[in-house]
């Protein structure tokens, strides 16, 4: 199994790069669409690996940290969930983002993933909500998350990109503060 991959850039695509080790060996390796951003033509990386064997291919899948890869891996768990829906997941945010989604039972927020229905989403939710529980600090999860996409979903509902209202909010400190600070601290930050 490869579970590790290090070398140099060869090529980057949109959900994927090609990386070719100093024996010479080019390895396709699909990343999610937040961390194949990041690299270019030529650059050194190093991706910790999942390999996908089928019938018709070997796939691999990268992750830039341990973290990423365990996460990746809790998703194929869950019936009905594959390695391109596990990356699709993975492109909604941070972990955090997430596994909060999950803890608090945002199904909405999870079926905004290419690909995924009601009923995936709501056994991903049903399958992953006491393991993630056990990972973490609930009440922490529930807590910033909440008041995160409570916001993020009150500037949609405003008109603004569900994207731009990400970025927007996770530049906020939220510590000790309600949903309405926050709100207005995102559309100051907007209006600029």
């Amino acid at each position: 199994m490869i579970s590790f991959i290090k070398g140099t850039i060869h090529s980057v695509d949109k959900d994927n790069v090609v990386v070719q080790t100093t024996g010479g060996v080019g390895y396709k390796i699909f990343l999610s669409k937040n961390i194949v951003l990041k690299y270019l033509s030529g650059q050194e990386a190093s991706f910790f690996t999942y390999l996908k064997v089928s019938d018709s291919a070997l796939d691999l899948y990268g992750f830039e940290n341990t973290e990423q890869k365990e996460f990746f891996e809790l998703l194929l768990s869950v019936s009905g969930v594959g390695p391109k829906s596990a990356m699709n997941i993975l492109n909604l945010g941070s972990i955090d983002d997430i596994k909060g989604a999950i803890a608090r039972q945002d199904v909405k927020y999870l079926t905004t993933v290419q690909g995924m229905g009601q009923k995936t989403a709501e056994r991903l939710v049903v399958e992953l909500k006491n393991k993630i529980g056990k990972m973490e600090n609930m009440a922490e999860i529930t807590g910033d998350s909440q008041i995160l996409a409570d916001v993020i979903d009150g500037l949609a509902s405003m008109g603004y990109g569900k994207e731009e209202a990400k970025d927007t909010v996770k530049s906020i400190d939220t510590k000790n503060k309600t949903t309405e600070q926050v709100l207005r601290e995102a559309l100051k930050r907007l209006s600029k």
